[in-house]
């Protein structure tokens, strides 16, 4: 699965050692656009490699994220996991289109205005709901 955001917060770095070697973990909270409003996640990313590639992204940069979802049970209660295994920059250009689109198209340069309501003949409906002065309508 993929998601385009932003980074928001990075928490800090575990490690340990287990009977496989050491490990390290980063977990970071990612904000992407759903709908409406913003929704936040937090990730994280394993391995001392994956940790170093998180280490050159800053809060607030826009990231595209390619990451798996797993859960797993643990005494009756269930755990999820979003372990993100790419983090890659968002394109100057995905970035602008992005922050258009969230705006209402307001950055973006193929978005065309709105076009304008159609106008009304108030007078001619004496306090009715009004019609259009030009009906298309073929029935």
């Amino acid at each position: 699965m993929e998601l385009e955001g932003r980074i928001v917060r990075k928490l800090s770095v575990q490690t340990g050692t287990s009977a496989r070697g050491a490990w390290a973990k980063q977990e970071f909270i990612f904000e992407y656009q759903e709908g409406s409003y913003p929704s936040q996640v937090c990730m994280n990313v394993w391995g001392e490699d994956k940790v170093k590639d998180l280490e050159k992204y800053q809060i607030g940069d826009k990231v595209k994220v390619s990451f798996n979802l797993s859960s797993r049970e643990y005494n009756g209660r269930w755990y999820t996991d979003v372990r993100a295994w790419r983090i890659e920059p968002v394109a100057a250009q995905q970035q602008d289109y992005a922050a258009g689109a969230v705006a209402g198209g307001a950055g973006y340069v193929g978005t065309a205005a709105p076009a304008p309501a159609p106008e009304y003949d108030y007078a001619a409906s004496a306090g009715s709901y009004a019609a259009p002065l030009e009906d298309d309508l073929p029935f």
